[in-house]
């Protein structure tokens, strides 16, 4: 479980790909420190498995994954967010993000506004029932806030720090991001319908 509060932006080192699947290397900064095997780590709003003790972290990537995120456009050098696994006594400063892709969401537009940005992405019409306005959406694994909701797409305020502190500022219109919607919704709409 993350609460979409991005800790460190992490570069791709290495990416092998497998007839099944691919390899995955990243190098956080040094402050992030040393990943624990079998951790659970949040590469961009993807939850994955580190396979050792080391301060370079590596997962192996399923044809599922590759499918369902936008990780396998991933190449050396490339920017990702990285987010540890909260614990139970820690502050939930985000959102509960289980870190399960639910699909893709493009960006359309990217609008200054003074000292912030306002991004405007395009909604799945699968997955546009669990936006609303005011609500909590998962964009490449940070915790924003829906504040124009339509039909077929929705946008979100970028304060500066959010802008600096993740990878929104290599974005560009027509990019491919990991969405997440919010959890509580998908439970309550799973359980009203039996």
């Amino acid at each position: 479980m993350f609460s979409g509060i991005v800790a460190a932006v992490g570069r791709v080192e290495r990416f092998d790909r497998k007839t099944d699947g691919a390899r995955l290397e990243i190098r956080p900064p040094a402050r992030f420190g040393r990943f624990r095997k079998g951790e659970s780590i949040s590469v961009s709003g993807a939850c994955l498995t580190a396979l050792g003790d080391s301060p370079v972290f590596r997962a192996d990537l399923s044809g599922e994954t590759l499918a369902k995120t936008s990780l396998g456009t991933l190449a050396r050098g490339g920017a990702v967010n990285l987010e540890r696994a909260v614990r139970l006594s820690d502050r939930l400063s985000g959102h509960l993000v289980s870190g399960h892709v639910d699909g893709l969401v493009r960006l359309r537009a990217v609008e200054e506004r003074g000292s912030s940005w306002v991004f405007r992405f395009s909604l799945p019409r699968a997955l546009a029932r669990y936006v609303v306005e005011k609500g909590s959406v998962t964009v490449d694994g940070i915790s924003l806030t829906a504040i124009d909701v339509g039909a077929a797409d929705f946008s979100v305020a970028i304060i500066p720090h959010t802008f600096r502190a993740t990878t929104l500022r290599d974005r560009r219109p027509g990019d491919a991001l990991n969405f997440e919607a919010d959890m509580v919704a998908k439970y309550l709409e799973s359980l009203l319908r039996r």
